[in-house]
């Protein structure tokens, strides 16, 4: 399992204030943010995920709350905290992995009796042309397909959220946000010489940094 935290910050690190992000919408952000997540498990606060509930990310969310009560989602489950819902997570992650597995070794065996079929029709056409009297024949072909399944699990926030995951990550997809802004949310700070960049993307007021653990 790959454990990846997304977040917009500003360049003060401020991620939010009053609940809200305090700089103007910007789509680009959003829509990078939205295609990463989706098809993979979440892990949020229950106030981040009560903002979310009319458009909830990720195909799983494992919501932190004490209250067992706080979520009411079918694709939603509770953990009491940070160990529970890693746990969680990995069992989702494996759950992921058994069921592309097994799509594709149905596959494989679809494609292998496919080409075993071709194989023996066109043995029997080789030995209609050779001899009047067809011979029996048979055959069998197929082969391996390349694969894996996408093992990242997603920390959404907020702040209280990022900040007890932070020691569990692998990796931060952040959008740096131009300016500095005013806010009461921050995202944890983080020791730069623990960390390196592995890729970067400059859109339109921001630039998607993707960080990666050096090796511990």
């Amino acid at each position: 399992m790959r454990l990846v935290s997304v977040a917009a910050l500003a360049e003060n690190r401020v991620i939010g204030r009053d609940g809200e992000v305090p700089w103007p919408h910007i789509e680009a952000d959003v829509r990078q943010y939205r295609e990463r997540v989706a098809g993979s498990p979440v892990i949020l606060g229950r106030r981040t995920f009560d903002s979310m509930r009319d458009d909830l990310p990720g195909s799983r969310q494992i919501v932190v709350s004490r209250s067992v009560e706080a979520v009411d989602a079918p694709t939603a489950v509770v953990a009491s905290g940070v160990e529970e819902a890693l746990e969680l997570a990995r069992d989702l992650v494996g759950a992921a992995a058994g069921a592309t597995a097994d799509a594709e070794a149905g596959a494989d065996a679809d494609r292998a009796a496919a080409e075993a079929d071709r194989v023996a029709a066109e043995a029997d056409r080789v030995a209609a042309e050779a001899d009047p009297i067809p011979e029996e024949s048979a055959g069998a072909g197929g082969g391996d397909t390349a694969g894996g399944t996408d093992d990242h699990v997603y920390v959404l926030g907020g702040g209280a959220i990022y900040d007890l995951f932070q020691p569990h990550l692998d990796a931060m997809a952040l959008s740096h946000v131009d300016g500095a802004y005013e806010g009461d949310t921050r995202y944890p700070e983080w020791d730069e010489g623990e960390w390196e960049i592995a890729a970067e993307t400059p859109y339109d007021r921001f630039t998607l940094r993707e960080w990666a653990r050096r090796e511990r």
